[in-house]
Order: C-alpha cells, then sequence, then structure tokens
C-alpha cells in the first residue's frame, strides 16, 4: 500500500511517516517546508506542492497516478489561531481551497481513503467538561472554522463520490516520539516553556484565577507518538465496510492544569523556575477535555503515554536536539 501524506515533514507528520515507514508501507510527502524539515521524513518521498496553488489538482493528479496512491493522511494546513484572526481570508485560502483540490484530485484518481487532521478547535468554548463528538460545534476563530468546514467537505464527498472518511480532532499535542522528531515550533506550551528557560525568563500564565482545582486552565494533552499511532489505526479503521462514525476525538480524556504541567516540567529539568502570572487570554475556556469513548469503542485505541512521560520525551529531545 502506498500512502499520501499532506505535511509530513511537519511535527505531527513526521511521526505519522515514521509509523508508516516502521511498518513496511511505501510513503509519499508533501510539504511546502514552510514550518515543515526535509531532513524528518527518512526515506519517504518529498514533492514539494503547494496545496492552495491553482494548478495543484493536476499536480496531484499526476503524482498521485505515478505513485499508485491507496490512501491519503492529511496534515498540511495553517494552524496559529492568531494569525487565523489576523488573516481570515488567507487561512480561508489556505486550509479549505487546499483541501478542495486534494479532494478533486482523490475523486479524479478515485482514491477514496482520507484520514484528515481536524482539531479540537471545532468545539470553540464548549460548557462541558468532557466534549463528546456530538456537540454542537461553534469554533471561535477563524482556524478552527476552516477545520469544520473540512469535515463538512469530507462528508459531503462521501456522499457525493463515496469518499471514506475519518476525520481526528486533535487535543492538546505535546512530546516527542523520537529525539529528532521535537516540537521545534514555539506555539504550545511545553516548547515555549522551554524557550523562556533557555532565555533565562519565567514562563508566563495566563490566568490563575479560574473555577479549577488549582485556577488556571486545565487541559487534554496527549502524546504525538499516540497521536500518531491513531492516524494509522484510523486508516486501518476505513478498510472495514461497516463504519458507524467518521469523526473522533483523540485525547486520553484526563486533564492536567497548566500549574501542573509546570511541575512536571520542574521535575523533567531539574530547573526550580517561578512564573509570571499574567491576566486571562479572551477566549480561552476553563476545561477542555477529550471525551474518548468513541475512539476506544469503535476503533480500539487509547493513549498509551501520561503526562510524566509527555514531559519527559519533550526534554529529552530537547537535550538531544541542543
Amino acid at each position: 500500500m502506498s500512502i499520501l501524506v499532506t505535511g509530513g515533514a511537519g511535527y505531527i507528520g513526521s511521526h505519522v511517516v515514521r509509523l508508516l515507514l516502521e511498518r513496511g508501507q511505501q510513503v509519499v510527502v508533501i510539504d511546502d517546508l514552510s514550518s515543515g524539515l526535509s531532513a524528518r521524513i527518512g526515506s519517504a518521498k518529498l514533492v514539494q506542492i503547494d496545496l492552495a496553488a491553482e494548478t495543484a489538482t493536476e499536480s496531484l493528479v499526476q503524482l498521485i497516478k505515478a505513485e499508485s496512491i491507496d490512501a491519503v493522511i492529511h496534515l498540511a494546513a495553517r494552524k496559529q489561531v492568531g494569525e487565523s484572526v489576523t488573516k481570515p481570508e488567507w487561512y480561508f485560502e489556505q486550509n479549505i481551497g487546499g483541501m478542495a483540490h486534494l479532494l478533486e484530485a482523490m475523486r479524479q484518481t478515485k482514491v477514496e481513503r482520507l484520514v484528515f487532521s481536524s482539531s479540537a478547535a471545532t468545539y470553540g468554548m464548549p460548557d462541558v467538561e468532557l466534549v463528546n463528538e456530538d456537540f454542537d460545534c461553534k469554533p471561535i476563530n477563524p482556524y478552527g472554522q476552516t477545520k469544520l468546514i473540512g469535515e463538512w467537505m469530507t462528508a459531503n464527498a462521501a456522499r457525493a463520490w463515496g469518499l471514506r472518511a475519518a476525520n481526528l480532532r486533535y487535543f492538546n499535542v505535546a512530546g516527542a516520539g523520537w529525539p529528532d522528531l521535537a516540537d521545534t515550533a514555539t506555539m504550545n506550551l511545553v516548547p515555549i516553556v522551554f524557550a523562556a528557560l533557555d532565555a533565562q525568563k519565567n514562563p508566563i500564565v495566563f490566568g490563575d484565577d479560574y473555577e479549577t482545582k488549582d485556577g488556571t486552565c486545565v487541559r487534554d494533552y496527549v502524546h504525538v507518538l499516540d497521536l500518531a499511532d491513531a492516524h494509522l489505526t484510523a486508516l486501518d479503521y476505513l478498510e472495514r465496510d461497516q463504519r458507524n462514525h467518521s469523526t473522533f476525538n483523540v485525547g486520553t480524556g484526563k486533564g492536567a492544569s497548566v500549574f501542573e504541567v509546570m511541575s512536571e516540567i520542574r521535575r523533567a529539568t531539574k530547573i526550580d523556575f517561578d512564573v509570571d502570572v499574567q491576566p486571562r487570554r479572551p477566549g480561552d475556556p476553563p476545561y477542555l477535555c477529550a471525551d474518548v469513548s468513541r475512539i476506544k469503542n469503535e476503533l480500539g485505541w487509547v493513549a498509551k503515554n501520561n503526562l510524566a512521560e509527555i514531559i519527559d520525551s519533550a526534554w529529552q529531545a530537547k537535550l538531544g536536539s541542543n
């Protein structure tokens, strides 16, 4: 089986690619390398295509035919929430336009299996502690909106021409499966804290007056290697003729507060740092965790790594990259 992985040179995508290679799959990676690193993809073939370009569908059709692609894992997207607020038109062009070109190429080449990288940002600010996939999604930023529309697009393609799709709604991803696949961007909490420590600054905590156990926001942190494994499990699920669901949360079902993450980072790094508490950021829900019963019951998938293992792996990867 030959698998096309868009965004395969990125942090999450490179973990997916490595697991696919380890189980003997032929892998072709599409990445524009705007944030991805070609060194991450091992023996996989790399093709640089801008999925949002007008010529993308034609290029994709040629590639899918030439490489005898059987299925697609689609991770490529712009994903900075703040940037999406300031550049909404560009985010719709990139994320939705790129997906439209990919789906059209799949339709033309009769490739019918797709695992789509969605996001918990589709939920917006749910008023429940454990959010399940049937929650009425009301994303609060353009990034989340593009992911929800992407799910609508897979559903429409399923009705129109028989696409088999699994939409994976990620929660907070962290850690590293291998030291050379560390999260090199400073957009998520753990690498942001590491960057502050490198600069000998106190990490910033936004709000300590929430109605949570220690006043800080609680989130569901999932190990990136577990998340990558969920992609392969979802890909295998698409082989079934009987599929009861197409959308799945990917998390642990357990929340950790910002202060708890800080405590684990102190333990792992052996650095006794203080934090700089700033006012709340607008739009941050106090508590957001995944109800993971559907993915467990339907796909048999459960996360294997806890918060301590996530932080330990992230720190060892950072040490290995220095």
